[in-house]
């Protein structure tokens, strides 16, 4: 099997033609090549196809994370899907449509000295709010209704900690959110998968690799959520950190940047505009007023191509 490990901004997947190429077992292959020690290595693995029948799209994305599990967008992936598309000659259209498991989304795109498509970027479509439309089990707060600026308590977060302890990790500092000024509120926003927004003074001092995991399958969320901790800069700048539901902490969520920009606004943090700096990289937001679509431009890298062994999971060559 064919592949191509590319990133955008440290968010990295593995790629593969599903035309060309027979993908029997999504999610069984997700898990064999994303192992960092054993495998190819990456946040998880994303199928580019054909457009549905009737579709106005161009091609189509599949997204799968590290554990297997399928996810309905990927922020960072869709600018390389776009790379991945053009630079191959699959479809020079500008702007290219992708369907993806959030609808068809449209993305605009531009070349570097070598010919190749070096940034993009993407219509991420209107937000959703609604707590139901989102999925979220919310105490005292259902159908139409926002999670917004919601109290998250010293004793939920205890109840949180009490979680992960019992399941075998140990967070040292058992009042890391008075010391990394973590505020005693969340949000959610969806941008076709689930987002929390948790802001604090110091994101270097939030536990993410204990705390990002109780968070995440926390009994709010019965479908899982992704979880990111956000530090205001000023009004248009941010920075965040990012716990990716089925995958753990990753260098950069598209789709996570998103929602923050939007909680940002809607918190009266930010402004519609703003530069967010990620463990990999920076990208541009904007949530712009006139109709309310979310907007994000960031850089899609390729890293190499490769041949995979899947009767031996290994990888067979790389160029």
């Amino acid at each position: 099997m064919r592949f191509s490990k590319m990133h955008g901004i440290g968010n990295d997947y593995i790629y593969v033609d599903a035309v060309r190429e027979d993908v029997v077992d999504p999610p069984a292959l997700a898990r064999a090549v994303s192992d960092r020690h054993t495998a190819i290595g990456g946040d998880g693995l994303i199928l580019v196809g054909a457009a549905s029948f009737g579709s106005n799209a161009h091609a189509s994305m599949r997204i799968f994370n590290a554990d297997g599990s399928e996810a309905q967008m990927c922020g960072n992936g869709i600018r390389c899907v776009t790379k991945f598309v053009v630079d191959r000659g699959i479809c020079d259209e500008n702007p290219l449509r992708i369907q993806t498991g959030r609808g068809v989304l449209e993305m605009e795109w531009w070349v570097g000295s070598d010919g190749k498509v070096c940034d993009v970027e993407v219509d991420m479509g209107e937000p959703i709010l609604g707590a139901a439309a989102i999925g979220v089990r919310w105490p005292g707060i259902n159908g139409d209704s926002q999670i917004v600026a919601c109290p998250w308590t010293e004793a939920m977060w205890s109840e949180a900690i009490t979680a992960v302890n019992s399941a075998g990790t140990t967070i040292t500092d058992l009042k890391w959110w008075k010391s990394s000024g973590v505020k005693p509120t969340a949000t959610v926003v969806s941008m076709g998968n689930p987002h929390i927004m948790f802001w604090c003074d110091d994101v270097a001092k939030v536990p993410l690799e204990s705390i990002g995991s109780a968070i995440e399958r926390h009994a709010f969320f019965p479908e899982r959520i992704n979880v990111h901790f956000v530090q205001v800069l000023g009004r248009g700048e941010l920075r965040m950190r990012t716990w990716e539901r089925g995958s753990g902490i990753t260098l950069a969520c598209g789709t996570g940047a998103s929602a923050v920009c939007v909680a940002g606004v809607l918190e009266g943090r930010c402004d519609r505009a703003v530069r967010i700096h990620l463990p990999g990289g920076e990208l541009l937001l904007r949530w712009d007023a006139s109709d309310g679509r979310v907007r994000m431009r960031g850089p899609a890298v390729h890293v190499f191509d490769g041949q995979w062994d899947e009767a031996k999971s290994r990888v067979m060559h790389v160029s």
